[in-house]
């Protein structure tokens, strides 16, 4: 078996329901890259919990230690699934920002008066790619009725829980668009976030995977084998809001999120950032 590639590892780190152990160890869920700036700040109050989507992981956590270098107040990470993240909140998680990987679940928070209404903003765009192990030499190009689950073999299809997950509701839409849905809605792996599914692809389990390009670009073990046409599925949008309840400081957080040095780190990881 390959060694695990980066991807496999980050993905090992995101634990449904462990949101408790990252909020009484502080910098753990930011793999320990901001704990320096954590101790200059323990004067300045609690730190920022973020809670947000798995696929989002390496940029913020990037963010994460530049925005606490340069105000001095810590930030911790629970990454997920959105619809995990979602109903922790709903749950009393006590997250300060929720960044979400589709409208759908912010809609959900919004409707149950979790969030500041006023503070949500559309801060990102994605891609839907296919990906295939890094040394699959598969080629195929994804058009009305694709011969996709010939490509499978026998094999399985790796993307997020179409019930829940964001990425595998916009893999079911897009599947169902192009003609090709029924014949491969009983061979998928149903993972819990996208970063799992990329794993079971990362790893040979899974021959083909429908995962964002922004994970696929940070996994080596992966390539794309094509990108799904826009027209195919919902637009692919990250909305930001803070909890109700949050504390005053995180608003500097998602501020900081906004500013065109954070859009260039979002750039980076291949994230399309809005602006207002």
């Amino acid at each position: 078996m390959k060694r695990p590639s980066r991807g496999l590892i980050t993905a090992g780190l995101l634990v449904a329901g462990a949101w408790w152990g990252i909020l009484g160890h502080s910098g753990r869920a930011c793999a320990g890259r901001a704990d320096a700036g954590a101790a200059a700040a323990s004067a300045q109050g609690d730190a920022i919990v973020v809670f947000a989507a798995a696929s989002l992981t390496d940029a913020v956590q990037e963010l994460g230690v530049d925005f606490t270098k340069s105000s001095g107040v810590p930030v911790k990470f629970s990454f997920a699934a959105s619809s995990t993240l979602a109903r922790q909140i709903e749950s009393g998680a006590p997250a300060d920002v929720f960044f979400s990987a589709d409208i759908e679940w912010m809609d959900y928070l919004q409707t149950r008066q979790l969030i500041q209404p006023g503070s949500r903003r559309d801060l990102l765009g994605n891609r839907l790619v296919l990906v295939a192990p890094a040394d699959s030499t598969l080629r195929l190009t994804i058009e009305p009725h694709f011969a996709l689950a010939a490509a499978l073999g026998n094999g399985r299809l790796a993307t997020g829980d179409p019930d829940s997950v964001p990425v595998g509701r916009y893999a079911r839409a897009a599947l169902t668009s192009l003609g090709v849905w029924n014949s491969v809605e009983g061979r998928l792996v149903r993972a819990d976030n996208v970063r799992a599914a990329m794993a079971f692809v990362d790893r040979g389990e899974a021959p083909l995977g429908i995962v964002y390009r922004t994970d696929a670009l940070v996994d080596k073990g992966v390539r794309i084998v094509d990108t799904f046409p826009d027209g195919t599925h919902p637009p692919i949008i990250y909305p930001i809001a803070l909890r109700a309840g949050a504390q005053r400081q995180a608003v500097q957080f998602t501020d900081f999120l906004r500013t065109p040095t954070a859009a260039a780190v979002f750039v980076k990881y291949g994230f399309v950032p809005y602006h207002d």
